[in-house]
């Protein structure tokens, strides 16, 4: 049997019957091999390799996450959450109760390509995750660049108690909407948001470095 680069997610059980070492990037419990990363598997009789996919956001409920319409239908509007899942985003959660496919028409809210702010509110590997956009500062995001970050690295963006971010905040005269699936939007005037993409960018280099908040401020500093 050859199956050709299916998706996989940690966990998810590669071969039953595998007796050989452990492929890399997978594990073996007793004579069953499991994925230890989420990739594209190749499994080819006795051979199995996994290629792991570079970056990816693995959703979970309560996750702030900003994402880009792709498609709607008459009952709701798919978003690219920079995921291997596309979320939904249902029309109810938008008009309310009263919602009619026969009254209401999706693109008077959102289109294509525009960009939101949203949470997960529901999300299991058997389904693609469900969003919402009800609570206070969710919705559409009007203005800003979005930039990718691995979503490992989110956390050394936000810093202690928002440190790092409030540095490049004040230091780029910018305003940082970080999701934790690896996309930010930053708001604010053209070289403030040129220099907040170099910092984020250096992040996404050095994030292993325990020195990396003193190369953000040289970085801004020496900008400035």
């Amino acid at each position: 049997m050859v199956l050709v680069r299916t998706r996989v997610l940690p966990g998810d059980l590669l071969h039953d019957s595998y007796t050989g070492i452990a492929p890399p990037n997978t594990y073996k419990l007793g004579n069953k091999l499991f994925s230890l990363k989420v990739g594209l598997v190749e499994i080819d009789g006795k051979d199995v390799k996994l290629i792991p996919l570079a970056g990816p956001y693995i959703p979970r409920v309560n996750d702030f996450v900003i994402g880009k319409i792709i498609d709607f239908d008459a009952f709701s509007w798919d978003v690219d959450i920079n995921s291997i899942y596309t979320a939904h985003l249902p029309a109810q959660d938008v008009f309310g109760r009263e919602f009619s496919s026969q009254t209401h028409s999706l693109t008077s809210q959102f289109k294509v390509g525009d960009m939101l702010a949203a949470k997960i509110i529901a999300f299991d590997r058997t389904k693609d995750p469900v969003l919402t956009v009800r609570e206070h500062g969710l919705g559409k995001i009007v203005h800003g660049e979005p930039i990718k970050l691995s979503p490992s690295k989110i956390p050394r963006l936000i810093g202690k108690k928002g440190s790092m971010a409030k540095i490049i905040e004040t230091k780029t005269k910018t305003k940082l909407i970080i999701g934790q699936n690896g996309i930010i939007v930053v708001q604010g005037p053209s070289e403030g948001i040129v220099l907040a993409a170099r910092a984020i960018h250096l992040i996404e280099e050095k994030a292993h470095m325990p020195s990396l908040t003193n190369m953000i401020n040289e970085l801004l500093t020496k900008e400035v």
